[in-house]
């Protein structure tokens, strides 16, 4: 498990990066920030989903469209847990903090990890 958590960091890195790049370029090129954070963010689950299928999770073949939906659902239950971590932080005076933004980022990436884990690209859930 160790390993698949580190490339599942890796690969979330990866995702930052790539999608940063693209916040920037769309910027650059006019599109203002709601269409350039949601082409990222678009763009961002594809790559996660691509890279931790095949490199982190090691599954192999063609893609079901149940496996998409489990990945879609688990991505905004833990967005939603981000959410959620969030609020209580901020009620906690944390609000405009890093603190409290690290701390609904890590919880977000915990569930997202454990739940692709368990549900999303585990043997029985990719047959």
């Amino acid at each position: 498990m160790l390993r698949s958590a580190l490339r599942f960091g890796l690969v979330g890195v990866v995702n930052t990066l790539v999608g940063f790049a693209m916040i920037a370029l769309l910027l650059h090129l006019g599109a203002g920030d709601w269409l350039a954070n949601a082409a990222s963010y678009a763009v961002g689950l594809c790559v996660s989903f691509t890279l931790n299928r095949r490199w982190t999770f090691g599954v192999r073949g063609a893609v079901a469209t149940q496996e998409v939906t489990r990945f879609l659902t688990v991505f905004a239950l833990s967005y939603a847990v981000n959410v959620a971590v969030l609020g209580t932080m901020r009620s906690l005076g944390f609000a405009e903090n890093l603190i409290g933004q690290g701390t609904a980022m890590v919880a977000y990436s915990a569930i997202f990890f454990l739940l692709s884990r368990r549900f999303v690209f585990s043997a029985g859930a990719s047959r």
